[in-house]
């Protein structure tokens, strides 16, 4: 009960609590049977539910199909490409690819009251909407010891829907040659290796190495983590190989639009986390974009791909009772996978935990988000994880940074790389390259921010990895970082001190 006064002295000043369905236990759509489950306050039969999942499934879906709406109020759907969809294993994916099936690839045409085709099997509305669809899934069990690779599991499932082709990929392909080489049709890629532990480290810690590095993905992979400076970064950081690994294969297979099953309540995980690790200028982006890959002209290519997000407005209580009911399988992700560390997991605990008592809340925070849009336009696309990019990131970080250039560990971080690093640096490319590139103007706030970011716990990493140069993915390398107009562009300048002193002068206390 709650309170409104003083309940000893005023017997009318408790206040009941609300219920957790509205007046009637009836069902809110038909009116006539009684209900058998409570989303938000509102009570729904089980003949009911399934329809209310799939009409709100194709209300965030149909209106991004067709390129141009046209003339038309209702416009014939039809994309212009192949369909992609995104498999993880978990709830979400798992019923987005039930539906999607259903909806669009399935062989039973709708029916009339006397059991034939409406409008005759060649009428417009039974045509496909895309021609082929592809499933896209990323194990990845080469980031940790010990995981296991579901990859049969996923493929298992995949093939109780003939219309679907598998497409499996791994995390580490993120750093394997022959794989970028698929999807983008270059060649010669170099290899470039990142000193993330220093405090300087995109400036003064970026070299060209051998391709006789002797690495394999998974080596490269797991010393890319291992370099990480929190659980927050590694966590991002297989979820950014994730996203990018899976953009590039649509795109490289003609499809025109790219579908994950995220729901409400991942929805408003990732947002809120993505915001508290400095992602909120491309907030929009997560809710819904165009995606298309950078050239080496940095121009983007013809036609972008879109990404959507059907289940935006189904919570996983939702897709849980809608996968029960529809007897939908679902294979699940490994446990080491699911214990996510650092701010994605506290938000997670946190949403979830106010999902249970303060349901509309959840889906506030998805709104909220998608009324949010950045006042400038995008200065380019980040090397890292291919979101769109801020400008003047890095003039806006020097202005708030205090930096104390006498401090001996800066002052070593500031340093080039050893001479044994130097000793690996690719003899092959042209004698005029300079000993160290700049990166840090192709860096978005987020991905910059989690790589320079310390944390007061850390991640253990032996002295060997913390000096050593950790590669990075294939995508990052095959961009004009050579070009002369490119290449000291985002440096660490050091201020002399007495014009440090001037600057903030009119800040200091006098003794």
């Amino acid at each position: 009960m709650s309170s409104c006064g003083n309940p000893t002295a005023e017997e009318e000043a408790l206040m009941p609590r609300r219920l957790k369905f509205g007046k009637s236990k009836v069902c809110v759509k038909c009116r006539l049977k009684p209900g058998n489950i409570v989303i938000r306050h509102a009570v729904y039969c089980k003949e009911c539910f399934s329809p209310m999942i799939d009409m709100k499934f194709r209300k965030a879906l149909e209106p991004s199909v067709n390129a141009s709406a046209g003339t038309s109020k209702r416009p014939r759907l039809k994309a212009s490409g192949n369909l992609c969809l995104g498999f993880s294993g978990g709830l979400g994916s798992s019923i987005l690819l039930d539906i999607v099936h259903n909806t669009y690839f399935s062989s039973r045409l709708p029916l009339d009251d006397s059991g034939k085709p409406r409008g005759g099997t060649n009428h417009p509305r039974n045509a496909s909407v895309w021609p082929s669809c592809i499933v896209c899934y990323v194990e990845v069990c080469g980031t940790f010891a010990g995981m296991r690779d579901q990859t049969e599991d996923i493929r298992s499932v995949i093939q109780r829907y003939p219309s679907f082709d598998f497409v499996p990929l791994r995390i580490e392909d993120a750093f394997d040659d022959s794989w970028w080489t698929t999807v983008s049709g270059s060649s010669s890629i170099p290899r470039i290796s990142l000193e993330l532990g220093k405090e300087g480290l995109i400036a003064d810690g970026l070299c060209v190495a051998s391709q006789a590095t002797g690495l394999t993905p998974v080596e490269a992979l797991r010393s890319y983590l291992s370099s990480l400076p929190t659980q927050t970064a590694i966590s991002s950081a297989i979820q950014n190989f994730t996203r990018v690994l899976i953009l590039h294969t649509a795109y490289s297979r003609g499809s025109s639009h790219l579908l994950f099953g995220t729901s409400l309540t991942s929805l408003s995980i990732y947002l809120l986390s993505s915001i508290s690790q400095g992602g909120g200028y491309a907030i929009h982006e997560e809710l819904q974009e165009e995606w298309a890959p950078v050239t080496a002209s940095s121009s983007r290519l013809s036609g972008a791909l879109r990404v959507v997000r059907p289940l935006g407005d189904v919570t996983a209580k939702e897709c849980a009772v809608y996968a029960w009911w529809n007897d939908i399988a679902v294979v699940g992700r490994d446990k080491q996978r699911r214990a996510i560390l650092g701010i994605a997991g506290l938000t997670k605990d946190f949403v979830v935990g106010l999902e249970k008592d303060y349901p509309s809340t959840v889906s506030t925070i998805a709104r909220t988000c998608e009324k949010l849009e950045p006042k400038d336009a995008p200065s380019g696309q980040c090397r890292l994880c291919q979101r769109p990019m801020q400008s003047g990131i890095q003039e806006w970080k020097g202005r708030i940074s205090i930096r104390s250039f006498s401090d001996d560990k800066l002052a070593a971080d500031l340093t080039h790389l050893p001479s044994s690093s130097r000793d690996n640096l690719d003899t092959s490319t042209p004698s005029e390259l300079p000993p160290s590139l700049a990166l840090t103007n192709f860096l978005c706030y987020s991905c910059h921010t989690t790589l320079t970011s310390r944390s007061s716990r850390g991640v253990k990493r032996s002295v060997s990895d913390v000096s050593s140069a950790a590669p990075l993915p294939t995508w990052v390398a095959d961009h004009d970082l050579y070009e002369e107009r490119l290449i000291g562009g985002g440096g660490l300048n050091k201020v002399p001190e007495e014009e440090m002193h001037d600057i903030v002068a009119e800040f200091l206390i006098d003794n």
